[in-house]
């Protein structure tokens, strides 16, 4: 007589986001470790970061830690130890580690898919720029570089994911514009962990057919990362994508050549490109929004401030407000 077992309900990944280094995701993270526990709830530590602010090894030391394995000197989550144990959550720090020749994996998120295949709850924490999708768009604000990523796909299984805000004190351009890309990130995954439902349960979700995005060209924009989501998020509703460019005077010939490469980019993904004439281009841009029924206009943002920005504002918050009832989208450069 053969036995089946019956199919392992999936465990629940939660993620602490980090948009900037020290804003304190594995605190919060340890947190939430430390108060399960306090619940009631079994939990143990699989993977911890080597370096560590103080405040978090008071929590730390208040939890059952699997020690992890040495391969090469690298610390590995011994996901067989765990697997061993079945808690009902692991807390996992820093998911975009890469494993080391002759690991189980060849990357920690691997390890983590793991556990979570076995039914047991990961709590984990990643910074913006480990994700792969969101590396060079960071690269571009911060200078700095990472090797190590998980792929975008990896955090759409997610069933929560928390934004760990940094303090006031640590506020900046630099810390704006990060904030501004993992909200917009984090309303991606959100969304895309709908429609995986909506699909699984067989839910008819025509109501997306509603939606229409615009994609707002200039030669400086982030027009790769703006059309890729767009043309995404179109695949998701069956809906249109709109692109358009206000026509400017005097542009340089490099202005001129990004600007043409960005157009035919649109056309290549299938958006209906317009250049539009007007004397003040965010009152053009809203004025064809609302005539073309858009619900959702994508629009870059540059994150330095010069004088004339400083005392009226930016046109991107200019857009904000004029375009009231339509979500604006910000995609810094």
């Amino acid at each position: 007589m053969t036995h089946v077992e019956s199919a392992q309900p999936r465990g629940r990944l939660k993620v602490f986001l980090g948009y900037a280094s020290g804003v304190g995701k594995s605190f919060r993270m340890f947190d939430e470790g430390r108060r399960r526990k306090e619940r009631g709830q079994d939990v143990v530590l699989g993977a911890v970061q080597a370096k560590l602010p103080p405040e978090v090894e008071p929590l730390i030391g208040s939890l059952e830690i699997v020690p992890t394995l040495s391969i090469k000197g690298v610390p590995v989550i011994d996901v067989e130890a765990i697997l061993r144990r079945r808690p009902e959550i692991c807390l996992v720090d820093g998911l975009a580690y890469d494993n080391p020749p002759g690991s189980r994996n060849a990357h920690r998120w691997q390890d983590v898919e793991e556990l979570l295949t076995a039914g047991i709850t990961v709590v984990g924490s990643v910074n913006l720029q480990y994700i792969e999708e969101q590396r060079e768009a960071v690269e571009r604000i911060t200078g700095k570089r990472v090797t190590q990523t998980i792929p975008r796909d990896f955090l759409n299984k997610a069933d929560e994911i928390v934004i760990v805000d940094a303090p006031s004190s640590k506020a900046s351009a630099r810390n704006t514009a990060l904030r501004e890309m993992a909200l917009v990130f984090s309303a991606d995954v959100i969304d895309a962990g709908l429609q995986s439902y909506l699909r699984a349960h067989g839910i008819d979700h025509a109501w997306g057919t509603n939606e229409r995005f615009l994609v707002c060209l200039t030669p400086r924009a982030n027009v790769d990362r703006m059309i890729a989501t767009a043309h995404r998020n179109a695949q998701r509703f069956h809906c249109d994508v709109l692109a358009v460019y206000v026509r400017q005077p005097g542009l340089s010939s490099a202005d001129q050549k990004s600007l043409e490469a960005g157009l035919e980019r649109a056309r290549s993904e299938g958006a209906r490109v317009e250049v539009l004439e007007g004397e003040d281009p965010i009152e053009t841009i809203v004025k064809y929004a609302r005539s073309n029924a858009v619900t959702q206009i994508f629009v870059g943002h540059s994150t330095r401030k010069d004088l004339r920005t400083r005392i009226f504002g930016s046109p991107v918050s200019r857009l904000v407000r004029s375009a009231h009832g339509i979500d604006v989208r910000v995609f810094p450069h």
